[in-house]
């Protein structure tokens, strides 16, 4: 308690409350490593340049190493920090990175970068069999003007049975949520076949914001002649504006990907 000078109490004055956010701009780009298409160039330096300029809120990366020290020995140009940080730096103040893939001398997987504090987080083990490993990111953010915003960053199998395997495991993590808070779940489904898409619809709580919007989902994939729609960005109690392809250069020399933009209203 403060005291005035002659002991009277001093009221502090009430803390002050940062304004509500009801539009978050989210961005999801499965990265190659920080490669170029058949890594031909290693270029993350470039990359974090390009994410920088998009000002996105929240970031969803795939494929982005946190160790490999090969890479370390033979690029100059490679960071002292694990990718994510670089990418980070001092525009994104909170990330989390989900470990999925572990071989001799490093790691990849999935990571989110976030301007708003990140209150919790868990990587899901969705892998099924075989090599391929895969997880789900699942963050918990602090929005203002809301109590919890879950962001969710996928990168799912590139065979059809698993991948309908780990959408089922995606239900049952919405599930699992309260179903007033809002989600957002983004990444690379690797769902060429949109059977994937036709399993996730047959939610009446989910819709994905190209199809909505555009009456298709986004093709993503090859970045320079993209043909297959492999990139999505689903909503739960939120709606999506703005929803954009980033084609051209730089993004069509920056990954085997392109990125996909969304502004979402809370």
């Amino acid at each position: 308690m403060t005291l005035d000078i002659v002991g009277n109490p001093i009221e502090s004055p009430a803390p002050e409350t940062a304004p509500a956010v009801h539009r978050v701009k989210v961005l999801t780009v499965n990265m190659h490593k920080g490669f170029t298409a058949l890594n031909r160039r290693f270029i993350l330096p470039e990359l974090r340049e390009a994410v920088r300029a998009t000002g996105a809120d929240v970031v969803f990366l795939q494929e982005v190493l946190g160790e490999h020290d090969k890479h370390a020995s033979r690029y100059d140009a490679w960071p002292a920090v694990s990718q994510y940080e670089f990418l980070a730096d001092s525009m994104w103040t909170d990330f989390a990175y989900g470990r999925n893939a572990v071989y001799p001398g490093g790691h990849h997987g999935n990571a989110v970068l976030s301007k708003f504090p990140i209150k919790s987080y868990r990587n899901l083990d969705v892998s099924i069999t075989g090599p391929e490993r895969r997880g789900l990111l699942h963050c918990v953010l602090d929005v203002p003007g809301h109590k919890q915003v879950h962001a969710i960053c996928v990168h799912l199998s590139l065979l059809e049975s698993h991948r309908q395997l780990q959408i089922v495991l995606l239900n049952q993590l919405l599930k699992s949520l309260p179903p007033e808070d809002p989600v957002i779940i983004a990444g690379d489904f690797n769902d060429w076949k949109l059977q994937g898409n036709a399993t996730l619809l047959q939610r009446d709580d989910l819709h994905e914001v190209f199809l909505r919007h555009h009456g298709q989902l986004a093709k993503s994939y090859p970045a320079r002649f993209p043909m297959l729609r492999l990139d999505r960005v689903y909503l739960r109690n939120a709606t999506g504006q703005n929803p954009m392809i980033l084609g051209g250069k730089p993004w069509t020399h920056l990954s085997d990907h392109l990125p996909l933009s969304v502004e979402v209203n809370l």
